[in-house]
């Protein structure tokens, strides 16, 4: 444990920002399930989950939680996948 005040303080930030960050996280990865089970089930609404799938990784690589080749790359994968459903 550090000793020095901002030191604290940055502990404690680091752990507040690690704790919306996954659950940000979670609710990503929940998103992009939901949306391939939507696909291989060929669901009705399978458009609409991984329209709500991309705009969540879109959301997770402007916060950088995702860097942006890995959230092209999921959204491509899903894009590809949804396609080949057709």
């Amino acid at each position: 444990m550090p000793n020095i005040k901002s030191a604290k303080k940055r502990v404690k930030v680091a752990a507040a920002k690690t704790a919306q960050n996954k659950t940000f996280t979670s609710a990503l990865r929940t998103e992009i399930k939901k949306a391939g089970a939507a696909i291989d089930a060929n669901a009705a609404d399978k458009e609409q989950a991984v329209r709500v799938a991309i705009k969540k990784i879109d959301q997770a690589a402007a916060k950088g939680i995702l860097k942006k080749n890995t959230a092209a790359r999921k959204k491509s994968s899903l894009a590809r996948k949804l396609n080949a459903s057709v």
